[in-house]
């Protein structure tokens, strides 16, 4: 019951956010990514490099809204200040022995987490970007379901086990035959877009939700923890909940590019 209940609190407030248009939209990027960053740096110290706040936190929310609302400041000298006053900052900070480790992992940080939601506000930002953004969720969500459904009733060979030893090969099959079907119908019904393509960006979708998974999973493998955080009651961390999320707008935004699928 709880588990439910904080499902649909945060379902409703994601929503409402949401109907707001972009100044809730961009309230909703700035509050998930800050605490995803939050508990990045909580993995981070217990894989051994703490990713330091003040890198992790003022780069991971530039690198969100970069091409957005802050589109106007150059990434170049950005990135350049991230590497010459973080790496100086170092060579005097106690603990040198862990600077470059710690610059590394913050550094890492911001990019794991900033720059998804940026991309997620390039497909808001298109003429029909609630519908793409909205899309791309619903795509996700039916890929964990469908290879949740697949593996409890035909998994039988383990899918990388040394990361995640519930997955199956049979899950994951099943995963990426929901991606493409779900994607199919919302690619024909709502997006107008022909049918291969919503096919192969189902497909896309599918790959890049189960390899964010994993990647998660390696974090907490190697940070030796169960959960992200406990910060939603009955579900562990945010980043729990965002790891399958984090790398399927960027194929999207990169595939319509790349055949100029009008968004």
């Amino acid at each position: 019951m709880i588990r439910i209940f904080s499902g649909a609190v945060i379902l409703l407030g994601f929503l409402g956010l949401v109907l707001l248009g972009n100044p809730g939209i961009y309230f909703l990027v700035l509050v998930l990514g800050g605490l995803a960053i939050y508990e990045f740096r909580l993995l981070s110290a217990l894989m051994g490099y703490r990713a330091p706040g003040w890198i992790l936190f003022p780069l991971g929310a530039y690198l969100a809204f970069s091409g957005t609302l802050l589109k106007a400041v150059d990434i170049q000298v950005v990135l350049s200040l991230a590497l010459i006053v973080g790496l100086g900052a170092f060579v005097f900070a106690p603990g040198r022995r862990q600077g470059l480790g710690r610059w590394a992992m913050g550094v890492a940080g911001a990019i794991y987490v900033g720059i998804p939601f940026d991309y997620y506000l390039l497909l808001n930002a298109t003429h029909e970007g609630l519908a793409w953004v909205m899309s791309v969720i619903l795509v996700v969500v039916a890929t964990d379901v469908s290879a949740l459904l697949a593996g409890m009733r035909f998994g039988r060979h383990p899918f990388a086990p040394a990361i995640s030893p519930k997955k199956t090969v049979e899950g994951a099959v099943g995963g990426l035959l929901g991606a493409i079907l779900v994607m199919l119908v919302l690619g024909i019904g709502l997006l107008g877009i022909p049918p291969w393509h919503a096919a192969v960006l189902g497909l896309l979708i599918g790959l890049m939700a189960e390899l964010g998974d994993l990647v998660e999973s390696q974090m907490k493998r190697l940070a030796r923890v169960k959960d992200s955080s406990h910060l939603i009651p009955g579900h562990g961390g945010l980043l729990d909940r965002l790891d399958s999320l984090l790398f399927p707008p960027i194929v999207v935004v990169l595939y319509t590019s790349l055949f100029a699928i009008h968004l």
